[in-house]
């Protein structure tokens, strides 16, 4: 949701798992990171994908993580997709697990580690919304719209 009020806002794209393995498929990059290189020559938000660590020599690339209390990110699942509290406790948990294991495989380093990111943003304390507006007034201050 921050990822598409800053889009929105800042009129660049957001670019997801989705995307990238759409475009994997499409055409003819040898892999991810090659991708995520490339789409990060142009201003972009890429949500996920490892690229706090692929572009972490990247002077202008910012890197942001986003969390919130278990008991928000349940609520939310449970509204999004129509879920009782323990099934969405579940996807939770297992979407979690599937995160950490990738991003440890893709990276030796543990997902969500505070080391690996410029700003830790919490949903549950700040509210989306807020959120968001707290990156536009950094961008603003550091000239970068």
């Amino acid at each position: 949701m921050i990822a598409q009020q800053l889009s929105q806002k800042l009129g660049i794209p957001v670019y997801d798992r989705a995307y990238i393995g759409q475009t994997l498929d499409q055409n003819d990059y040898s892999d991810e990171a090659q991708l995520i290189r490339e789409l990060a020559e142009k201003p972009c938000i890429i949500l996920g994908r490892c690229a706090c660590e692929i572009l972490k020599d990247k002077p202008n690339a910012f890197h942001i993580f986003v969390t919130a209390d278990k008991e928000d990110r349940i609520r939310r699942i449970m509204e999004q997709e129509s879920l009782s509290y323990e099934d969405a406790q579940e996807l939770l948990e297992k979407s979690d697990k599937e995160r950490a294991e990738y991003y440890y495989q893709q990276t030796g380093k543990v997902w969500g580690d505070v080391n690996n990111y410029h700003m830790i943003l919490d949903t549950s304390r700040l509210g989306v919304e807020n959120c968001a507006d707290i990156l536009m007034k950094y961008f603003e201050r550091i000239d970068v719209i």
